[in-house]
Parts: C-alpha cells; sequence; structure tokens
C-alpha cells in the first residue's frame, strides 16, 4: 500500500489506511468491527475502500456505508440506530442479520443485505461512532479535516444533490458531535487536508 503520489490528500489517505489495517491486525479477530466517523466530505468512503482493499484478515470484509441506512436528509441518528440494531449488535452476538437499503430518490426502504457473522464489518459515516457502537466496535476511527476541504470534495462527489441541504445536514452533525463525542471514542484519528 505504498503510494508514490505527490497529492497530500492520496499520502494522508495511504498513511490513515495503513494505520486502520494495522490497528484491525493487532485485534487478532477472525471478524473485527471497524466503525469510522467524520463529517461530510472528510474522506470517510475513500479511506473505508482503501481499507477493505487491503483487508489484512481472512475474507472479504462487509462494507456498508451509513449512506444507503439514513432514512432522508433529516436521517442521521436513524440510520446511526439503524446501523447499531440491524448490524452491529447482531454481528456481536454471531447472529446472521439483514439491513434495508434506503431509496434516496423513491424515499422508501429498499432490498435487504445481509450481515453475516463470519466476516468483519466496516461500517462508514457520520454518526456511525457514538458510545453505544463503541462498545461493539474493535477499531474507531473519526476522520478529521478542514471545513472547506469537507464543502469542496461533498459538493464535487454529490453536487446539487446535497448542496442545498450543506447546513441541514452540518447541524445533525454538529448534534452528534456534541452529544456523543465519537473523536474521544475514537482509537485512530486520520487527519486529511
Amino acid at each position: 500500500m505504498h503510494s508514490r503520489s505527490n497529492d497530500p490528500l492520496a499520502q494522508a489517505l495511504q498513511r490513515g489506511a495503513a494505520s486502520v489495517i494495522d490497528a484491525v491486525v493487532a485485534v487478532e479477530a477472525s471478524n473485527p468491527v471497524v466503525v469510522i466517523d467524520g463529517r461530510a466530505g472528510a474522506g470517510k468512503t475513500t479511506l473505508s475502500r482503501m481499507i477493505a482493499a487491503n483487508w489484512p484478515v481472512a475474507g472479504r470484509p462487509q462494507l456498508i456505508a451509513l449512506d444507503s441506512l439514513y432514512p432522508g436528509w433529516d436521517g442521521l441518528d436513524a440510520g446511526a440506530e439503524r446501523a447499531l440494531h440491524d448490524i452491529l449488535r447482531p454481528h456481536a452476538r454471531g447472529l446472521l442479520s439483514t439491513w434495508r437499503r434506503w431509496d434516496w430518490e423513491l424515499e422508501v426502504e429498499a432490498e435487504a443485505h445481509a450481515v453475516t457473522p463470519a466476516l468483519g464489518v466496516i461500517l462508514e459515516g457520520c454518526g456511525a461512532l457514538t458510545p453505544a457502537s463503541a462498545r461493539l466496535a474493535d477499531v474507531r476511527v473519526w476522520v478529521e479535516s478542514p471545513m472547506a476541504s469537507r464543502k469542496h470534495r461533498a459538493l464535487e462527489r454529490d453536487g446539487d444533490g446535497f448542496r442545498p441541504h450543506w447546513e441541514r445536514w452540518a447541524k445533525q452533525e454538529e448534534r452528534h458531535i456534541t452529544r456523543d463525542a465519537p473523536q474521544k471514542l475514537a482509537t485512530v484519528t486520520v487527519t486529511l487536508p
């Protein structure tokens, strides 16, 4: 996972992914759970994909984005609760479970996805790291990035679909950060430019 890139973001992502992978190895579990939190545009999705691509444990990890669980633009807390109830708690008890994808266009639940307790889980999204989820996670990650960079990346990625909701979403993030202090629950902090 060595990068020859001179891109500061790519280098920081490489370092961050390597730190998380080292933490996964240190857990010495066959089905580790990694929870990745951070504000919109921080780099959580890119980081989680890099970790999944270089997963150091036998079997592929189950990569689940909270973006697939939030029930709409006011659903940060509800999405985090669904992840806890439908994914993290059953996985911790060794139970097969399912979660339903949220269809953003139709604004309804869509198809179900299975989660097997035999494989590791990478859960990423704002709201993912709470006191309740921290108890069930082997590796807890907070991704930090300056607001201007985050906003640029988020709007570049999601464009006009996100633009009118930026402030509305940021208020929910602020509430989560104030209430749950995910930065303090993290075992690994990844700082991206």
